[in-house]
């Protein structure tokens, strides 16, 4: 467990990206990060198991992106990283694949930049909610380019941002800037069911450094716009015959029963090309 802040970083305020780690048995986490996390766990034992299988959630997604060609990845709201990352993942499906890690915790950029260091890949510390910055960046400018497909990744982001940050907006910023044949891929914690509980965690994230703002399903859909959703679209995983072509049919569901209906996940398509 890191118990040395760096210089700028309060380890006395919980980080949502340091609790991110902490569910998935990783070390870059401070105490106050453990104790927001485990009254989360009070609440809702399976949000560790929610966040190892969005963790491999990601992987199958990027997997399959790679098979419909893509090589260009931007993960927005990267968070610190663990096994089995954008770009290692990618790799072994697409060697030449080119990806570009975008976080605004000075922390998880320094891990990035450590951990993740190699030819065509680069970890960006800014701020996802404000596109132009990302994609006007010099080093986003010079692995990426957007007149060729691009996989926008926003994995676990969304519901970390609130409406006054106007996500909606932003994102379809984003879509715009994306060549046709382009993707996008999100997963995002929805509150259509059990939502009492999601209400007592949203008021725990209420001492982390960054809010928990659950969704409805047509909400999450809306971050779409156009683009067409790869079959059966926004969905939460809750019916093993899902058919996701990210899902191999010999793969046991990837999401248990009680963490599938809390959470939504879904590929779109921008169309042309």
């Amino acid at each position: 467990m890191m118990e040395q802040a760096p210089h700028g970083v309060d380890p006395h305020i919980p980080n949502a990206a340091r609790m991110y780690d902490y569910f998935l048995g990783g070390k870059n986490n401070f105490h106050a990060d453990r104790e927001l996390a485990e009254l989360v766990l009070s609440v809702m034992p399976d949000a560790r198991e929610g966040t190892r299988q969005n963790r491999e959630l990601i992987g199958r997604i990027v997997r399959y992106l790679c098979e419909q060609g893509v090589t260009q990845f931007l993960d927005l709201g990267s968070g610190l990283p663990a096994q089995e990352n954008v770009h290692e993942v990618a790799r072994r499906h697409a060697p030449g694949a080119k990806v570009v890690y975008v976080d605004i915790d000075s922390v998880v950029a320094a891990h990035g930049r450590a951990l993740l260091a190699a030819p065509g890949v680069a970890m960006v510390e800014a701020d996802a909610r404000r596109p132009e910055e990302i994609l006007g960046h010099p080093q986003v400018r010079a692995l990426l380019d957007f007149d060729r497909p691009v996989a926008l990744l926003m994995m676990f982001f969304l519901h970390l941002v609130p409406d006054e940050d106007e996500p909606r907006a932003f994102v379809a910023r984003y879509r715009e800037a994306l060549a046709p044949g382009s993707y996008l891929a999100l997963s995002h914690v929805g509150s259509d069911v059990d939502s009492e509980r999601i209400m007592r965690v949203a008021e725990f994230y209420k001492q982390a450094n960054s809010p928990f703002c659950p969704r409805s399903g047509a909400e999450i859909a809306a971050f779409f716009g156009d683009f067409e959703l790869v079959p059966p679209g926004l969905a939460t995983g809750l019916d093993p015959q899902i058919g996701w072509p990210f899902v191999d049919p010999d793969e046991v569901p990837f999401m248990n029963e009680h963490v599938a209906r809390m959470g939504y996940a879904g590929i779109g398509r921008k169309p042309g090309a």
